[in-house]
């Protein structure tokens, strides 16, 4: 998908048009993003609506240079949501679980190919060497931290966060080669 320059632009002029138009092209993507980490529904709505007004408040820090809008707000709904369920009041409403929830979370938790799928890059990933495929899996859609990551993976620190940056470099490449 081609960047919508002209709107980013209208929308950091404070253009409402602009940034509903902004917001239609990217909401389902974003929320399944989003919806691959906090893993409720409604929750997830809750953190697309917050990831929005960051973005409309925030709108004036986008700068075109410094790479594309997508990944801009590719990482504000990331952070939100990661930052969503380490809050207190997320843990806490999640603490009595009723058994059925337990099933549902283990899949979903697992169901990599569904989420990749959702916001459309896949294929991206699936050419990319095994290693990545996990961290990516790890780090990006189950919202794991690097230091999550290395203690799962029973991998140093150093290791992981090198791995990822290469990771990330080569998808990077693919996607923008395409």
């Amino acid at each position: 998908m081609k960047q919508p320059d002209d709107l980013i632009k209208q929308m950091q002029d404070g253009d409402e048009k602009a940034f509903s138009s902004l917001y239609h092209m990217y909401c389902n993507a974003i929320q399944g993003v989003i919806l691959s980490i906090v893993r409720e529904q409604e929750t997830a709505e809750e953190v697309l609506q917050d990831v929005f007004v960051k973005v409309w408040t925030r709108r004036q820090s986008y700068q075109v240079g410094k790479g594309r809008f997508y990944t801009w707000l590719l990482n504000i709904a990331r952070n939100t949501a990661i930052d969503k369920t380490r809050s207190k009041a997320y843990k806490n409403a999640n603490k009595n679980l009723s058994p059925e929830n337990f099933v549902n979370i283990i899949v979903a938790r697992d169901d990599v190919s569904s989420k990749m799928d959702t916001i459309g890059i896949k294929k991206f990933i699936a050419s990319l060497q095994p290693i990545c495929i996990e961290l990516i899996d790890l780090l990006y859609f189950k919202g794991f931290t690097q230091a999550e990551t290395a203690k799962n993976l029973d991998t140093p620190l150093g290791t992981i966060k090198t791995r990822a940056r290469n990771c990330m470099k080569q998808l990077r490449k693919i996607v923008l080669d395409k």
